[in-house]
């Protein structure tokens, strides 16, 4: 679990921050040198690896944000939840796990996709714009 104050990063963030000179880049750098924790879920990392990726971005990667916080029955309960509060959408149910498991850290999530807006009402906390 991440401590609270800790940033879950989005795969969607992820891929821009590792960009130079992007918003997300320059976030994510304030974020690590102001101390904060940096996680993300085992969705987000497998979203991530999938590619395409080279050998050096997936190794500032893993330096960045060590080991993926892994999906437990308590997150798949909660991404459950949070799929049928949300509509039911086809293809969202890694959206509610990434979601699910950013909730149970009390960490804010960091994501480029305005489509995790729908589950700040179930207790998603969005970093800021």
């Amino acid at each position: 679990m991440t401590e609270p104050g800790g940033v879950h990063l989005d795969t969607s963030f992820l891929i821009r921050a590792l960009l130079p000179g992007t918003p997300e880049a320059a976030r994510l750098e304030g974020w690590f040198d102001g101390g904060r924790t940096l996680s993300l879920s085992a969705v987000v990392w497998a979203e991530f690896l999938a590619g395409p990726l080279d050998d050096g971005t997936l190794g500032v990667a893993r330096r960045l944000v060590g080991e993926a916080t892994p999906i437990t029955g308590a997150h798949a309960e909660q991404a459950a939840r949070l799929f049928n509060l949300s509509g039911r959408r086809r293809s969202s149910l890694p959206d509610c796990l990434i979601a699910a498991a950013a909730i149970d850290a009390e960490a804010v999530l960091a994501t480029a996709d305005p489509h995790f807006a729908r589950f700040v009402d179930a207790g998603l906390q969005l970093a800021d714009a």
